[in-house]
């Protein structure tokens, strides 16, 4: 089972994941920020990936820490349960549609971590989050999950909408690079023979 369980402790956030992998999407989540436990919650539950989240932060400052800790412990945890990547389908390029919004995510699970974040979120917040800690909080995790993690919102009005599909179209895009393909199942998916860049040199500081 691909499973593995971080725990991050700073002056500003203390933070425990773990994650499953090979789950149901099954979720608990706790970060003290309404907004993001949903969208946890929603990346788990259309990921299939198990996740638990509990973290503490310094939100008397503001969601900043919290939010960008978060990403970084959750894309630890996957980094880790992900192992050497042998027999991933790697790849996965989804759009999912959110009543007027319709957004595209594209990923590929190669340990070259890389962001590209083309999301206009109408209002500044949503609950009791800045809108802009979203991409702080992708960032984050795709450089930490060892991920090339493309997010375009081709059209949409409502924040909310925006932004949970980005979510949800995440956690479908993990869904399908992250599961065995049968045909290559013990092969690692690269030409190189390994899946290794920038995130696996860090790891070992």
């Amino acid at each position: 089972m691909r499973k593995a369980s971080v725990e991050r402790s700073t002056t500003e956030t203390r933070i425990r994941v773990e994650v499953n992998l090979d789950g149901t999407g099954v979720y608990k989540v706790s970060t003290g920020i309404g907004f993001l436990d949903h969208m946890l919650e929603q990346l788990s539950r259309h990921s299939l990936i198990d996740i638990t989240v509990e973290a503490k932060g310094d939100l008397h400052i503001d969601a900043h820490h919290t939010t960008e800790d978060t990403g970084i412990a959750l894309g630890q945890a996957i980094y880790k349960a992900l192992g050497d990547r042998r027999g991933i389908r790697r790849f996965a390029d989804v759009h999912i549609p959110m009543d007027e919004t319709l957004t595209r995510v594209a990923l590929d699970a190669s340990d070259r971590p890389y962001l590209i974040w083309k999301v206009i979120v109408p209002t500044q917040r949503l609950g009791d989050i800045d809108t802009q800690l979203f991409k702080e909080f992708f960032q984050a995790f795709a450089q930490n999950c060892g991920l090339t993690l493309h997010i375009e919102n081709l059209y949409g009005e409502n924040s909310h909408h925006i932004v949970e599909s980005c979510f949800k179209g995440t956690a479908r895009a993990l869904r399908e690079a992250f599961s065995i393909d049968e045909r290559k199942a013990n092969a690692v998916p690269s030409t190189k023979g390994v899946l290794s860049g920038n995130v696996s040199a860090l790891k070992k500081n």
